[in-house]
C-alpha cells in the first residue's frame, strides 16, 4: 500500500536527496520548500504523512509541526521531524511539539526507511477507524469529537521484557516518574504475563542472552487480547537489520543505546497517546455496531451502516486519489435452498457464508450483508488486480468444502457469484458503484455462476 509523503525543506538539494530514497522504496512523494506552503498542501489532504525539515526561515519545523497538530484537519498526519541539530533537547523538543518521529542529519537509510514505513502503516489503521467512526457519528451513535488526541497521555502502565539487570533498571528509572512499571527477565514468561494484564505499552529488548527478541515480539503480536498493544524495542546500534525485520512484523517504534531519558519518555509518552486514542475509536465503533447497525442473523455490517460507509470511503478516495473496490456477492440458487430444506436451513447457510467472507477479506475491507443473499465488500486503496484476486479467493473457499444444515447433520454445496465495481473517478459516488457491480454480477449469473466478473469486462 503506497503512501505519499511530503517532503518539506527549503534547501532544494535536501529535498531531491529525500524525493529519490523515498521514491526508490516505492512512495509517492510531494515536495515544499516553507512551512506555509507545507501547511496548505497538508490541509488540502494531498498527503499521508510528512518529513518536516527544522531550520527553515520565516515559519521554521517546530511551527509547523505545532500548527499540524493543533488543527483537527490535520492533527493525524505524522511527522517525522528532520534536523542537523544533534542535542538531545531539540529531539525532545520536536517531540513535545507533536512530532511523531525525530531524525538527525545525516539521516540514514535505514533510520529513514523504518520509520516511514512504520508509520505510514501507522496512518492506514488509523484512517480505517477514524472512517468508521465518523460514519456512525453521522448516523447519530457516538460522539468522534470525544476521541480527540491528547498531547500528554495520564500514567501509562508498561512492561519491561529485559533479561539484563543494568538496562531493565536504566529504563524503569527513566519511565518510573511518569508511569507505572512491571519487570518481565524471563522471555518465556513474558507472553504470559503480557497477556494477564492491562497495558499500556510493552518495552522489548533485543539483545537476551539465550532467546530471539524478536520471536518474542512476534508472539506478542499474534495474541488477539493484546495485538494492539504497542511494542517499543530496545537495540544496539548494529543492530539494523533486526530493527528493520521488526517494524515488518509489527513493532511500533525503536529506540538505540545508549538511551537517552529525555527521548526514551518521548516516545513512551507518543505511543501510549496513539494507543489510547485508537482504543477510543475501537470503543466507539464497537459501541455503535452494537445500537444499530449490525445484522442480527449474520453477525456482519448491514446494509445501513455500509451506505453511510462507503460514502465516507468514496469522499476519501476522490480526495486522495486513491482506488477504491467494491464487491457484490450473491449465493447461488439460495432460493432452492430455503424451497427444499427450509427457512432454518438457509439461515445456517447465511451464517457460514458470513463465517467464510470475514475469514477470506482483509483488514480493511468492509463485508456487509446488503440484503436477504446478497453481500457488499467495500475496498479502500485497492485496485481491480487485487479486488479480483480477494474475489477468486473467496469464491474458491466457498465452493471448496460443503455447508453444513440441520446442526452439521446434512451438508450441501454452495458457491457464490461476484460482480467487481472500481471507482472510475469524481463524476461517480456509491450508488453508481453498487450499479456497475450490480451489471457485473448479473453477467456473471448470466454466464454460468460461481465465477467473478468485473465492470470492465
Amino acid at each position: 500500500m503506497t503512501a505519499r509523503v511530503l517532503v518539506v525543506d527549503d534547501i532544494l538539494a535536501n529535498v531531491k536527496l529525500l524525493e529519490a530514497r523515498l521514491s526508490a522504496e516505492y512512495f509517492d512523494v510531494v515536495t515544499a520548500m516553507s512551512g506555509p506552503e507545507a501547511l496548505e498542501i497538508c490541509e488540502r489532504g494531498r498527503c499521508d504523512l510528512v518529513l518536516l525539515d527544522i531550520m527553515m526561515p520565516g515559519m521554521d519545523g517546530f511551527e509547523v509541526c505545532e500548527r499540524l497538530k493543533k488543527n483537527p484537519v490535520t492533527q493525524h498526519l505524522p511527522v517525522i521531524m528532520i534536523t542537523a541539530l544533534d542535542q538531545p533537547s531539540d529531539k525532545v523538543r520536536g517531540l513535545e511539539a507533536g512530532a511523531d518521529d525525530f531524525l538527525t542529519k545525516p539521516v540514514s537509510d535505514v533510520a529513514l526507511i523504518t520509520r516511514v514505513k512504520s508509520l505510514a502503516r501507522l496512518k492506514t489503521l488509523t484512517d480505517e477507524l477514524r472512517m468508521r467512526a465518523e460514519t456512525s457519528h453521522g448516523m447519530g451513535l457516538t460522539d468522534v469529537k470525544s476521541a480527540e488526541l491528547v498531547k500528554k497521555p495520564t500514567q501509562g502502565k508498561i512492561l519491561i521484557i529485559d533479561d539484563r539487570t543494568r538496562s531493565h533498571e536504566r529504563i524503569r528509572r527513566a519511565l518510573s516518574k511518569n508511569h507505572m512499571i512491571d519487570i518481565e527477565t524471563n522471555p518465556n514468561e513474558g507472553v504470559f504475563r503480557a497477556a494477564e494484564q492491562a497495558y499500556d505499552l510493552f518495552v522489548v529488548s533485543l539483545n537476551f542472552e539465550d532467546y530471539d527478541g524478536l520471536r518474542l515480539c512476534s508472539q506478542l503480536r499474534s495474541l488477539e487480547r493484546i495485538r494492539h498493544i504497542p511494542i517499543l524495542i530496545v537495540a544496539e546500534p548494529e543492530d539494523n537489520a533486526r530493527v528493520l525485520r521488526g517494524l515488518d512484523i509489527g513493532v511500533n517504534d525503536y529506540i538505540v543505546r545508549p538511551i537517552d531519558p529525555n527521548e526514551l519518555n518521548a516516545r513512551v509518552d507518543t505511543q501510549i497517546r496513539r494507543k489510547r486514542y485508537a482504543q477510543h475509536l475501537r470503543e466507539n465503533v464497537q459501541q455503535s455496531l452494537e445500537m444499530a447497525v449490525i445484522d442480527g442473523l449474520t453477525g456482519l455490517h448491514n446494509r445501513r451502516y455500509m451506505e453511510n460507509h462507503l460514502s465516507n470511503a468514496v469522499d476519501e478516495t476522490l480526495a486522495r486519489g486513491h482506488s477504491l473496490a467494491l464487491m457484490l456477492v450473491d449465493i447461488d440458487h439460495f432460493k432452492s435452498v430455503n424451497d427444499t430444506y427450509g427457512h432454518d436451513a438457509g439461515d445456517e447457510v447465511l451464517r457460514e457464508f458470513a463465517a467464510r467472507i470475514r475469514k477470506n477479506v482483509r483488514g480493511a475491507d468492509l463485508a456487509c450483508r446488503f440484503g436477504g443473499e446478497e453481500f457488499v465488500v467495500v475496498m479502500p486503496e485497492t485496485d481491480l488486480y487485487v479486488a479480483t484476486q480477494v474475489a477468486e479467493r473467496l469464491r474458491e473457499r466457498v465452493a471448496e468444502r460443503p455447508f453444513g444444515i440441520e446442526d452439521g447433520a446434512r451438508h450441501i454445496d454452495v458457491t457464490i457469484s461476484i460482480g467487481i465495481s472500481i471507482l472510475a473517478g469524481p463524476e461517480e459516488n456509491g450508488d453508481v458503484l453498487l450499479k456497475k457491480a450490480d451489471l457485473a454480477l448479473y453477467r456473471a449469473k448470466r454466464t454460468g455462476r460461481n465465477r467473478v466478473v468485473s465492470d470492465a469486462a
